[in-house]
């Protein structure tokens, strides 16, 4: 990453736009880069500190992250080293601090030396004959504070006449810096699952005493004709190093698949790699995947093997496949056709030996019409397309998948809860349009909230509160696949209420709290992602968020 200082003289002209509100938009072009970019957070956000030093003529600036109990987790102001960082975090008021993170409102004042809430020790900042001004914001990540963006600015004969102005591009910094802490920390947490994926598969691949050959297939749960007819189809492909194109719904279990596929493999001894593509962004995605040498990116102080090259001679799957961007489709079909990369910043190719398993809820043959995906990258991936059951095509599966989910709940909470023979005929009645994960949720919930030492009908949602299922979809005729029930959401032309006339509850029509429960739940099932929640339920993203925003439903982190 290079950060190039922009003054004044060499931000373009914009047309219609004051001097000042073009350097404003000049501004958050250049951070934004910066902060879309490649290395670690502390360089991404010494160099954004120098960007706004440029064109805010500030003297002091200051970038404090804050854990879960309020303390400083990481510091970094601008062009200094971490001892001053400190020492000036330290100078700051506690009052000051709290005052922003609690109330979550920024904080301006034009001379410190004038208001009680700054003690008279400012020597840090700069020469004491000096007034000065100070501006913070707070840095969200969703619904929490995750920290304060601070300058401070030196002033003699008058302050600066623009705070206003500042304090708004600051607060627009703020959020910026607040998405990409959130993205930072989700790519920490990946690699972390990543090395414990690899630590529990280096104990998992030794061969037990007296484990059958197949057993990696046996701890996938069912023995539903349809269930017995995919895992069928998954020994034969296992035998050859042919890519395969995991095809389902949502919940379905691809992921357990794509493991079964590996562990019945002659590449079983080799790696299972995996990665989710939907949660990164383009040039994340591209570290990840290729990794990167040292010094190719501000922050990258080491090299870094990527997810190909952990997974040489083994798999690689790939979730989410659809979402990638067309640009990367392009640098992906050229490892696959040539089984060969760089790694960002290199200039030595790489070949690697890897069987690629691919998995999508999309209709990937419409994207291709569209073109939206890549041809050539579809008849790559797809060379063995496997279509996974919903679970309502396994009916037979239930009573098992239910039991497994229920000794889970057992094992975790020191219980020891049973199925009842009413709960198993109310679990088979039930469509489960979430499929195994909706039937998951649905035995932990109803396990949390059991009264007695088993599971009975009545303790399930179905018979209390509404079914969430029915209230989601409306699927009359249980001979097809289910379809979007169009909920209609609280809106400005409609404020009163969620329910649409028809009902598909097991008791009656669903209430608003109903309503509410099943506009969660789907923000649950789409990870809060409120453009995947609106298809789920036949809206458009601006329903949705009024929706939320009418309800109060709290957005989730993750």
């Amino acid at each position: 990453m290079v950060t190039t200082l922009v003054t004044a003289s060499l931000v373009p002209s914009l047309p219609g736009f004051s001097r000042r509100g073009e350097m404003a938009l000049y501004g958050i072009y250049e951070i934004s880069k910066i902060l879309s970019g490649l290395g670690s957070l502390t360089e991404i956000l010494g160099a954004t500190l120098s960007v706004l030093h440029s064109f805010l003529d500030m003297s002091n600036g200051l970038v404090a992250l804050l854990d879960e109990a309020g303390n400083p987790e990481l510091l970094v102001a601008g062009a200094c080293d971490s001892a001053w960082a400190h020492e000036y975090y330290a100078s700051l008021p506690e009052k000051v601090v709290g005052q922003i993170v609690v109330t979550e409102i920024p904080f301006a004042v034009e001379n410190v030396n004038l208001d009680t809430s700054f003690p008279w020790d400012t020597s840090c900042w700069g020469p004491s004959e000096e007034n000065f001004s100070f501006i913070g914001v707070p840095i969200k990540d969703r619904d929490r504070i995750a920290g304060v963006l601070t300058i401070d600015r030196a002033w003699k004969d008058h302050p600066s006449q623009q705070m206003d102005d500042d304090l708004r591009f600051l607060k627009m910094v703020a959020n910026l810096i607040g998405q990409t802490v959130r993205l930072h920390r989700l790519v920490a947490r990946d690699r972390e699952r990543l090395l414990e994926d690899q630590r529990r598969y280096a104990y998992e691949k030794e061969p037990r005493s007296g484990e059958p050959a197949d057993a990696p297939s046996r701890r996938i749960i069912g023995d539903s004709p349809a269930f017995r007819s995919v895992m069928a189809t998954l020994r034969l492909v296992a035998r050859s190093h042919s890519p395969v194109l995991l095809r389902g719904e949502s919940g379905t279990g691809k992921e357990l698949f794509a493991q079964a596929l590996h562990d019945l493999s002659p590449r079983r001894k080799k790696p299972f790699i995996k990665l989710n593509c939907a949660a990164l962004p383009e040039s994340v995605l591209e570290s990840e995947l290729f990794g990167h040498e040292k010094g190719a990116f501000t922050g990258a102080v080491a090299q870094r093997k990527g997810r190909f090259e952990l997974a040489d001679g083994g798999t690689l799957f790939l979730d989410e496949i659809g979402e990638i961007s067309p640009t990367f489709q392009a640098k992906l079909l050229r490892v696959l056709q040539e089984g060969e990369f760089e790694r960002v910043g290199g200039t030595r190719t790489l070949k690697v030996d890897i069987r690629l398993v691919t998995a999508t809820n999309r209709n990937l043959e419409e994207a291709v019409a569209k073109n939206i995906f890549r041809a050539d990258l579809y008849y790559r991936i797809a060379v063995v397309p496997l279509s996974l059951p919903p679970l309502r095509e396994r009916k037979g599966d239930i009573p098992l998948l239910a039991n497994h989910f229920l000794q889970r709940f057992n094992a975790d909470n020191e219980t020891k809860l049973t199925l009842a023979p009413s709960a198993v005929s109310v679990l088979m009645d039930c469509y489960f349009p979430g499929n195994i994960r909706e039937l998951e949720n649905c035995i932990r919930r109803t396990a949390t909230l059991a009264r007695g030492p088993s599971l009975q009908d009545r303790d399930f949602a179905c018979h209390n509160d509404g079914c969430l299922s029915a209230v989601l979809w409306k699927a009359p005729d249980r001979s097809v696949a289910p379809t979007p029930r169009l909920v209609k959401l609280p809106s400005p032309a409609s404020p009163a209420g969620l329910a649409g006339d028809d009902s598909a509850s097991c008791q009656g029509g669903p209430s608003g709290e109903t309503e509410r429960e099943a506009l969660i739940e789907a923000m649950e099932r789409s990870g809060w992602v409120q453009a995947k929640a609106a298809r789920l339920l036949g809206l458009t993203p601006r329903q949705i968020g009024y929706a939320i925003r009418k309800l109060g439903i709290p957005i989730q982190r993750l």
